[in-house]
């Protein structure tokens, strides 16, 4: 079994903490490592190591923090497969997007180090005639980075990256599920020549380690990927500070299928944006409506496109669609919202129960009909291979269900008329909609939510400029 340590100041180094956490390989129940269970002085400590290294971290050219960027990318590329793996084991996500995860972490370093001679201030023309108004764009400081449990690997890479690359030192918390590959990444990040303090790794439960990050008065910034739950609670701990924070939360991605989409498209986009990951990730399709003139033959390939779908070990070949979901908490709570939707006068087309496995927290894929706008199972993020699916008559009316909604992370339309496309992408409110395909953002877009699915953003320009704050200097001659 593997055990790690956090690493703090260039340092691998062992916790004040004695207590640590247990990682489950979700699929097969077994233990497979264990990571130090650390508290507020091991976020003291590595808040000091980042402080100190900030200012001479950001004194450098960015071209030459680019280059550290690309030497994380070439240390991830070195070990790829292994690194694969034991995202795989302790997620139980299936090997081939283990491995994408991986890659486009690799990808997304370099895609970083790239913006070392792209990102610039401003010249603003000044009402005196004798006067120049420069806009510089300086990094906010030292950043505390809380990742979520189901792309642990790239969504560190998601906050390490930018900050790094604009002048910021960061202070990295994995999930207590899924802390094992970052810190494999750790231990390669100690063998590179990195300024010490300038990125630090640290694990422990949310409401010690996490909650000490948040509120230490070293923190200039806090970038959160987790529950809506979890964004509440660091913006009321911010809020005597009145610090930045960058939120992505969760999502009720709609799927809306309009009469004139391509159906083949359209089953295998939203099937394909429900399943990834078991249902477990922020952007799913998480409900869908279709139009009453084509639902039931809409119904008829999507519920055969679900029945296809296979599920298993992550590691089998040939390989399945999915795998376990990531604990038995998760597998429960999908679970009881379907049996409160059939409760209340939901039907199940197919699936609707726990499969029956000897091994991981395996749910079927499972579409419900004949629920209600306002139930549960519409309104509420599901994290599972479930989905509602809704009729609609009218443009406005699919319009207007979709964006009833709390969230407003991402949603999709399928449609062959441009006109219609067009139309619903301004009216739509999500911070992300997709067109004739998968729920899958790209590193060059901007992602970032609309209400309760958070605030700020990730990836691109505007993700960079996330931690960068303004200093406009006005220059009379």
């Amino acid at each position: 079994m593997e055990t790690y340590q956090q690493f703090i100041n260039g340092a691998l180094v062992n916790s004040h903490s004695t207590e640590w956490i247990e990682v489950e390989n979700p699929y097969t129940g077994e233990i497979v490592a264990r990571a130090p269970k650390g508290d507020a002085q091991d976020a003291a400590d590595a808040l000091e190591a980042a402080r100190k290294a900030q200012a001479p971290w950001a004194a450098k050219a960015a071209v030459e923090r680019g280059g550290y960027l690309k030497k994380m990318a070439d240390s991830i590329r070195e070990r790829r497969v292994e690194l694969a793996r034991t995202l795989a084991a302790e997620q139980a996500k299936i090997l081939p997007l283990a491995q994408v995860e991986i890659d486009v972490t690799a990808a997304y370093f370099d895609y970083y180090a790239g913006w070392a001679r792209i990102y610039e201030g401003e010249i603003i023309q000044s009402d005196s005639a004798n006067e120049n108004i420069f806009l510089f764009r300086k990094p906010i400081g030292v950043v505390a980075g809380i990742c979520p449990w189901n792309f642990p690997f790239f969504v560190m890479a998601r906050k390490v990256a930018p900050a790094l690359l604009t002048g910021c030192s960061i202070v990295v918390k994995p999930s207590s599920l899924t802390p094992c590959t970052t810190f494999e990444f750790a231990r390669l990040v100690a063998a590179l020549d990195l300024p010490k303090g300038v990125v630090n790794f640290v694990s422990g439960a949310g409401q010690t380690l996490g909650s000490a990050l948040v509120t230490h008065p070293i923190t200039d910034m806090v970038s959160l990927t987790g529950s809506v739950e979890a964004g509440q609670e660091v913006i009321r701990a911010s809020a005597d500070k009145v610090m930045k924070v960058s939120l992505e939360l969760g999502g009720k991605a709609p799927a809306i299928v309009f009469a004139d989409a391509d159906l083949d498209v359209a089953v295998k986009g939203v099937v394909d944006s429900r399943v990834i990951f078991s249902g477990q990730v922020c952007n799913c399709a998480e409900r869908a409506y279709v139009h009453k003139s084509i639902y039931d033959a809409f119904m008829d390939k999507f519920t055969k496109a679900m029945q296809a779908v296979t599920y298993g070990d992550p590691f089998a070949d040939p390989v399945p669609n999915m795998s376990s979901q990531i604990d038995k908490n998760q597998l429960r709570k999908i679970d009881d919202m379907v049996k409160r939707a059939v409760a209340a006068g939901g039907k199940v087309v197919t699936g609707g129960k726990i499969a029956d496995t000897k091994t991981g927290y395996f749910y079927e894929p499972t579409i419900l009909t004949g629920c209600k706008q306002d139930s549960e199972i519409v309104q509420k993020e599901i994290f599972g291979p479930v989905i509602p699916i809704l009729p609609f008559t009218e443009y406005e009316e699919a319009i207007a269900l979709a964006n009833d909604c709390e969230y407003g992370l991402t949603s999709s339309v399928f449609s062959t008329n441009v006109n219609t496309v067009m139309r619903a992408l301004k009216d739509l409110k999500f911070g992300e909609t997709y067109v004739n395909r998968e729920h899958f953002e790209g590193m060059q877009g901007f992602h970032a939510g609309w209400r309760k699915s958070g605030i700020g953003g990730a990836d691109g320009r505007h993700g960079l400029y996330e931690y960068l704050q303004s200093q406009v200097a006005y220059i009379r001659f």
